[in-house]
């Protein structure tokens, strides 16, 4: 009987995980959970009506992409249509909030388009099964729908078949 209670706890543990193909659960991250650096509630449900890329980072790992980021600071994507948001795992690093609090506005002067948000609890590690610990690219299609997912660092490969991948549901 405990098997079968186990089996059945990982599969529906796995049916949340967030899938290319789909659009994900909603997950609003606010008060003692994170939420915007402005301190506004941040809701998954706003990854719709633009192509939008989000950096799930633990701060620790935060330069893992770097590459990345560059390659997309250069491309000057019509705001209209491409949105960057970056969520920062903050369960995941040793880093005092303080410390974290400086360095995130330090970033938005850098990339002033990217909406900056807090995870405090690793509330989506837990909700759509990201990567702990670690940088994870999500890219969302104009109705919210996953196109690409990657965890850990990204080839040269990889971000030109994310840059392609942009262009095409711009």
């Amino acid at each position: 009987m405990k098997k079968i209670v186990l089996a059945c706890v990982v599969l529906l543990s796995g049916c949340f995980a967030i899938e290319v193909g789909k659009v994900p659960s909603s997950v609003i991250l606010s008060g003692k959970s994170g939420g915007k650096f402005n301190g506004e509630a941040w809701n998954s449900a706003i990854l719709k009506g633009k192509v939008h890329i989000v950096f799930y980072v633990d701060p620790d790992k935060r330069k893992i992409n770097e590459n990345l980021s560059k390659v997309l600071k250069k491309r000057h994507f019509d705001r209209k249509n491409y949105g960057p948001v970056a969520i920062i795992n903050l369960a995941a690093t040793w880093m005092p909030d303080a410390v974290l609090e400086m360095k995130i506005k330090s970033k938005q002067k850098e990339f002033p388009d990217t909406v900056y948000v807090k995870d405090k609890d690793k509330t989506l590690v837990k909700k759509w099964k990201l990567a702990d610990d670690n940088s994870d690219i999500l890219l969302f299609d104009k109705k919210g729908k996953l196109i690409y997912k990657k965890f850990g660092k990204l080839s040269d490969a990889d971000i030109t078949k994310l840059m392609a991948l942009i262009e095409k549901n711009l």
